[in-house]
């Protein structure tokens, strides 16, 4: 059965991705970002694309409500739109932590809010965050981007058990690194940000590092990723989390039974 879905930085990796799996299913996708132009080869394929700006309670708005009144509903929510402000937490302004958050958090729970009205008449409805193994583990000099993962699984734990009675599903999906441009972006804001000054030294390095490994061939083929929040989204029983990506099953466990000091000394390792 068809389902009406809106899927969130749906321009580019993995959310452009999970919309041609579920647009190849028969399914009626919405791909809704900032930037339209780069949506068109969806719209191409048959796709609706809406503007939206995660930072403008208006546009927000304005996205539901154009899904809303073409179909009368939202079967499917996929929250993946989101970027990673890496830096010193003494560099980072609060403008800009605060960025972070209106992005990846509140902008992320203000659509949800909005959706789920319909989905509470229909008695169903699923709502899949993308999160991270980010959301599990940690990395220098991403404070305020781990801030924000760590914040969302906790945040979809409660929703999950908020609407279990009303018929809605709460999922998470945690990618570990994958092919996509998100790493060479971060390290570009973090040289920005503490290239020079007190924290320079480490931070020229791990901005090496996070541009050796995003343009390596080691990670997960971002397709990968779409197939499984695709399936994340149309599972009949969904589970409550999917944690799949390179390094990502392996990064957790070693935290979870090695303990942080341990896990504190093999980041720290990665940076010598």
């Amino acid at each position: 059965m068809s389902k009406v879905i809106v899927i969130t930085g749906a321009s580019s990796g993995m959310g452009k991705s999970t919309a041609n799996f579920l647009h190849a299913q028969g399914h009626k996708v919405y791909g809704a970002a900032r930037r339209l132009e780069e949506m068109r080869d969806l719209q191409e394929k048959g796709m609706q694309i809406v503007s939206l700006d995660l930072t403008d309670d208006a546009s927000i708005v304005s996205c539901v409500n154009t899904v809303l009144k073409i179909e009368g509903k939202i079967d499917v929510l996929i929250n993946n739109a989101g970027y990673g402000s890496y830096g010193a937490v003494e560099d980072v302004t609060i403008e800009e932590a605060k960025r972070q958050f209106e992005v990846n958090i509140f902008g992320l729970a203000r659509i949800t809010q909005l959706v789920l009205p319909s989905m509470r008449e229909n008695s169903s409805g699923r709502i899949v965050n993308i999160s991270s193994m980010g959301g599990k583990v940690y990395t220098p000099m991403g404070a305020w981007y781990h801030a924000t993962k760590h914040a969302l699984e906790g945040w979809s734990d409660c929703l999950r058990l908020e609407l279990a009675e009303k018929g809605i599903d709460v999922v998470l999906v945690e990618p570990g690194g994958i092919k996509t441009a998100w790493g060479v972006i971060a390290a570009e804001n973090l040289r920005k940000t503490s290239g020079q000054g007190a924290y320079a030294a480490f931070a020229n390095k791990v901005a090496e590092g996070l541009v050796k490994m995003y343009t390596s061939n080691g990670l997960t083929k971002v397709d990968v990723l779409g197939k499984v929040i695709a399936n994340a989204a149309m599972t009949k029983k969904p589970k409550t989390r999917y944690l799949r990506g390179y390094m990502a099953k392996p990064s957790v466990a070693i935290r979870k039974w090695f303990g942080d000091r341990f896990f504190d000394k093999l980041m720290m390792s990665q940076f010598k």
